[in-house]
């Protein structure tokens, strides 16, 4: 590790690693439970339509691209603090939303919300490669989807003992999740020193020019996501049918295959290095995406959906990557300004896929399968050893 404590002893489990771990299991009890409910929430106590609630989402994704925006707060609070601000603005967004059965209402909690997770999401990812060395960091990032996959199968399972068996309302699922998770935030804030890294973070927005590698895998990736979380599941549903049970046993399967194995593509990360396991994530993914359009069998879509969602972990690449050839002063700055640039594909890909989806959805994984394509021959610019000067093979803008 690269930081030390104040007044408490780091080395033992009050650590940066295991604080890390403990933020990546609290995230998902609130937003696993949020996502979860959000549909038939809306619909059934806060009589949504499709207008209202493609209203909500387009909101739910204003933070994200005021994530830059966090490196000018912290001019005024620690990194660490400010995180668990975030992460309580999350916990308690999601806490009272059962309060607020109305279109207003859901509006302003899912601002609360979403604001404190995007801004937690940055945070996290900052302080991971600041408090993380080189070595340790594709292994520790894969801990940490471990640790939240776990963290959702429990709570999705919460979810079910509260809806089917003890027949709850939403307010009150709304308010025991949300409200574990805060109280959990308010333990961790009490139980964990304030950590303080060896280099002090730039705060002032930034964009250079030998990071462009970055920040065009960054898009890329941003693209991908919308791909699989918007038209992927629709597919599942609208083609084969599947019930909302089925979906959510789909995401239960993803949720144990990240438990399972993504610790262990992190290290694997670390060994083959970062150019060649985005080569087999974009590789797979141009596979899958071609399956979407010309696949037949509701088997077979079930597991394509799933080897997609475990692709996901091997982007932890793109993380690592940056670290290596990052000036460690920039991983706050950065950090913001990566989720903005993630985020723009998040406006732009649902409505204009959306269109050409009413044309032809195998036209939508076609196109993805030729954004995997692009993705492939950036990755391929990834040095065998990168590092600060020695960031991409060709094209290197100083």
């Amino acid at each position: 590790m690269i930081v030390s404590g104040e007044g408490k002893d780091s080395t033992g489990w009050q650590n940066p690693a295991n604080f890390l771990l403990v933020v990546s299991f609290i995230v998902p009890v609130a937003f696993a439970s949020w996502s979860a409910l959000l549909n038939n929430f809306s619909v059934e106590s806060a009589r949504f339509n499709g207008s209202d609630i493609g209203i909500l989402q387009s909101v739910r994704e204003i933070p994200g691209f005021l994530a830059f925006s966090a490196v000018f707060i912290l001019l005024f609070i620690k990194e660490q603090r400010f995180l668990l601000i975030a992460l309580s603005m999350l916990t308690l967004g999601v806490a009272i939303t059962g309060f607020f059965p109305s279109f207003n209402g859901l509006l302003l909690t899912t601002l609360l919300m979403s604001t404190g997770f995007h801004y937690l999401e940055t945070l996290k990812q900052s302080l991971t490669l600041q408090w993380i060395n080189k070595d340790e960091a594709p292994e520790m990032l894969g801990k940490l989807i471990s640790a939240g996959a776990l963290a959702s199968l429990l709570t999705y399972g919460c979810l079910w003992l509260m809806l089917d068996l003890m027949k709850l309302s939403y307010l009150w699922v709304y308010l025991i999740t949300g409200g574990v998770a805060f109280v959990l935030t308010a333990v961790v804030a009490l139980a964990f020193p304030q950590f303080q890294a060896r280099t002090v973070q730039n705060k002032k927005l930034m964009l250079r020019k030998r990071y462009w590698l970055y920040y065009a895998l960054t898009f890329m990736s941003g693209a991908r996501r919308q791909i699989f979380t918007v038209f992927a599941g629709f597919l599942m549903v609208e083609k084969f049918g599947y019930s909302a049970s089925e979906i959510t046993l789909l995401f239960l399967i993803n949720y144990v295959f990240n438990f399972l194995f993504a610790r262990q593509i992190g290290k694997t990360i670390g060994r083959v290095g970062e150019r060649r396991a985005l080569m087999l994530e974009y590789g797979g993914l141009i596979l899958v995406f071609v399956g979407y359009a010309i696949v037949e069998n509701a088997h077979v879509a079930a597991g394509l959906y799933v080897v997609d969602h475990l692709f996901f972990a091997l982007a932890l690449a793109i993380k690592t990557y940056f670290q290596k050839i990052a000036d460690p002063a920039d991983m706050a700055s950065t950090a913001g300004v990566s989720f903005t640039i993630n985020h723009i594909a998040a406006v732009i890909i649902p409505a204009t896929f959306g269109l050409v989806w009413m044309v032809s959805p195998a036209a939508v994984f076609y196109i993805g399968a030729a954004m995997a394509v692009i993705s492939l021959v950036l990755s391929l610019n990834i040095p065998g050893v990168p590092a600060k000067g020695n960031e991409v093979r060709i094209l290197r803008w100083n």
